[in-house]
């Protein structure tokens, strides 16, 4: 890897954040300041625009988060009376959670006034709007919220944008990816012209610049890296190797077994593939949970609990839902599919090697993915066009990532979920979340296990329960041959016959 650089430390209480907000980040550990907190604090604290570019896991929540809260709590002109001052704008629940999470911490010793503490609410899809309603009614000083959810309660009028004085639009350019720009500009129209405004974005495609351009006022654009330092992660060791797609769980098997792995996300493209993967490494022994779009809202939050508090230590994800999933202490990222460029790519080897640690992030590349990879790899200049062509017994796997030699596709008991009786998506021990979480019943006839061509699923891997429609987002290819629904073909003309004649 290539050495880091040693750069002189500069602390929260240096850079001038009032003694309540260091006081309460000196307590989660959080002394010294990243380098994008410490290049916008001093214009943020200001009260200057700014546009803030750096990759996942640079620190940017504090970097918009230390000085909003010390501007709306030192500003002696506009007291704080319940009305929200400050808004959060984020692309997705996970993120919103995690963003609210770190500002709640960080405002610990923070109060509104003599007679009540600093309140900071999170505002989202996915959950009744009632008890959201209720905490705004009761008032609130900063919201952190989900386009969507925002503008809805402030067009029914429950949310009141008028007494904003700092704005924040974070992950920008995957709210744009996911088509939230409408909505955003809906917002902006709301919101007070004299005001702080702060976007921070990974990447800096044109619409959002022309977004910026149409609501900040003359912001500085500070970027934390180069883009050759945000795409080679210098604290984390890749490895790429092509791989079948029918060897790569008995892969992902090995990897989790290596010398020194703690946390680890695997990144799926697909919501079928995430459940796939996730359902047969639970029955390999491993404590894991999946997170993507077709579980709910509650199994998402549960999964995500459990992986930061270390009851599962495995989280299988697609792109999407792993957006806020902020952890400092992921040890191995493993693309278990390709991301589909190379800043999906970045954002998602960026999980690991983050607050000055180390990480090893592993691609499995299968052939019919070495096209795209190659794409990436030409983007990113990474140099390994050709991945070597490995497999779950090859020595050199083996020995690069520090795998015992012993290791072998199963490290114990099955860990089921509570099975045939009920279909329950949450195993007794609370490892391992399914999209049954999200009250959606699996029939039984898609315990079928269904084969195209060579024995792979329609994405290339060995087709099971997940991969079926109730389990996914699209049918696999040749759903209809199997043979519980020719058993429903079958039936299903018979009944119809028997029904005149029970009539007549």
């Amino acid at each position: 890897m290539t050495p880091l650089t040693i750069h002189p430390q500069i602390s929260f209480a240096q850079l001038g954040v009032r003694d309540e907000i260091v006081r309460a980040l000196s307590e989660e550990g959080k002394e010294f300041a990243f380098a994008i907190q410490e290049q916008t604090l001093p214009m943020a604290l200001a009260g200057d625009d700014l546009i803030g570019q750096a990759r996942t896991g640079m620190g940017k929540t504090l970097a918009f988060g230390v000085p909003l809260l010390h501007r709306i709590t030192t500003d002696t002109t506009r007291p704080l009376t319940g009305t929200p001052r400050a808004l959060v704008v984020v692309p997705t629940r996970e993120l919103c959670l995690q963003v609210h999470g770190d500002l709640v911490a960080a405002s610990k010793y923070l109060k509104a006034d003599e007679s009540r503490k600093l309140t900071v609410t999170a505002i989202y899809g996915g959950r009744p709007y009632e008890p959201q309603i209720e905490a705004l009614q009761k008032g609130v000083d900063v919201v952190v919220g989900t386009p969507g959810r925002l503008l809805d309660l402030a067009q029914q009028g429950h949310l009141q944008l008028g007494g904003l004085s700092v704005l924040v639009l974070d992950e920008a350019d995957e709210m744009l990816d996911l088509g939230f720009l409408p909505d955003i500009e809906r917002i902006l129209k709301q919101i007070p012209t004299e005001r702080q405004a702060m976007l921070f974005s990974a990447t800096m495609p044109d619409p959002i610049i022309t977004l910026a351009r149409t609501f900040m006022n003359q912001p500085t654009h500070i970027r934390a890296e180069g883009v050759q330092g945000a795409a080679t992660h210098d604290t984390t060791e890749q490895f790429v190797y092509r791989a079948h797609a029918l060897d790569k769980v008995e892969m992902v098997s090995r990897i989790l077994q290596a010398q020194g792995r703690g946390a680890t996300m695997i990144f799926t493209r697909t919501k079928r593939t995430a459940q796939k993967v996730s359902d047969e490494l639970a029955e390999r022994g491993f404590k894991v949970g999946a997170v993507h779009g077709d579980l709910g809202q509650i199994a998402r939050e549960k999964a995500l609990k459990a992986f930061r508090s270390g009851d599962i230590d495995v989280l299988v994800a697609t792109d999407v839902a792993a957006r806020g999933i902020d952890i400092d202490d992921i040890t191995h990222v493993i693309n278990y599919q390709i991301p589909e460029d190379e800043q999906a790519y970045v954002h998602r080897i960026g999980r690991t090697g983050r607050a000055g640690k180390t990480g090893i992030a592993i691609t499995l590349v299968d052939w019919d993915e070495l096209d795209r990879w190659s794409m990436i790899d030409k983007a990113l200049k990474l140099d390994c066009a050709d991945p070597a062509e490995t497999y779950s017994n090859s020595p050199h796997f083996y020995e690069e990532l520090n795998i015992p030699t012993d290791a072998g596709g199963t490290v114990g008991a099955a860990r089921k979920s509570q099975g045939a009786k009920s279909q329950s998506a949450k195993a007794q021990d609370g490892t391992r979340i399914s999209s049954a979480d999200s009250n959606r019943e699996r029939p039984s006839r898609n315990r079928s296990r269904r084969r195209t061509r060579g024995g792979e699923g329609a994405n290339g891997h060995t087709a099971t329960q997940s991969d079926s429609p109730a389990g996914g987002d699209q049918p696999a290819e040749g759903g209809d041959d199997s043979p519980a629904r020719k058993r429903r073909r079958r039936r299903r003309p018979r009944n119809a016959a028997e029904a005149p004649a029970t009539a007549g």
